[in-house]
């Protein structure tokens, strides 16, 4: 039988780091949709520890949302439902639809290491579509590196931020400052920023 499931390092050096700051800032219910969860680890570790959220992973690439199921097929958690096919840049998302169904409403989304690695215009797609799903007082929890006020925090950064850029040039390490400007515009407010292990952030913002 083949096996999807699909693993990534950094997710056993960084999850436990997200993970004590989800359990503070994450409302006590409701669903949290993950946007972009890659190869599903973060997913199959932090329901079973998140309960009684509801943990709901997506996925647009094909393989990468294979690589999900088979993680939550070999690490089930009731509270942990199947990836859903979902890219930000598509409108409506698959869960504004009518007829969706969940056991419990959005009241939270989590978006781990995507942004440095999608064009920007995919910071406004999430930040709508944010506005749009969560009730007032959700939460949008970003993770990954950020400059700060235009400049890389550590030589590693910059390092990273070049090759990204040289292996496509519409990533690369974003502005911070930036991205709250357009959390701002869709009545996202700034809560906190925590500074994590191997020069990443937390970032926290509220739907006003």
């Amino acid at each position: 039988m083949v096996d999807s499931r699909r693993y990534a390092p950094a997710t056993e050096r960084n999850r436990q780091p997200i993970l004590d700051v989800l359990q503070r800032v994450l409302p006590e219910s409701g669903t949290v949709l993950e946007i972009a969860s890659g190869t599903g680890e973060h997913a199959t570790f932090f329901a079973p520890r998140l309960k009684p959220l509801y943990w709901l992973p997506s996925e647009p690439d094909t393989d990468s949302r294979a690589s999900v199921t088979a993680w939550v097929k070999a690490l089930p958690s009731q509270n942990l439902l199947a990836p859903l096919a979902l890219d930000v840049s598509s409108q409506p998302w698959p869960i504004e639809a009518a007829d969706y169904d969940l056991a419990e409403p959005i009241t939270a989304i989590v978006n781990i290491n995507m942004l440095h690695i999608s064009a920007w215009e995919m910071c406004e797609h999430l930040m709508a579509g944010a506005r749009r799903i969560l009730p007032i007082g959700g939460v949008l929890y970003l993770y990954g590196p950020f400059k700060r006020e235009g400049k890389q925090t550590a030589p590693s950064n910059e390092t990273f931020d070049a090759m990204l850029r040289d292996r496509n040039s519409d990533w690369g390490i974003r502005d911070l400052e930036a991205v709250c400007a357009i959390a701002q515009q869709h009545a996202l407010a700034l809560s906190e920023v925590v500074p994590m292990p191997a020069n990443n952030f937390s970032v926290v913002f509220r739907r006003q």
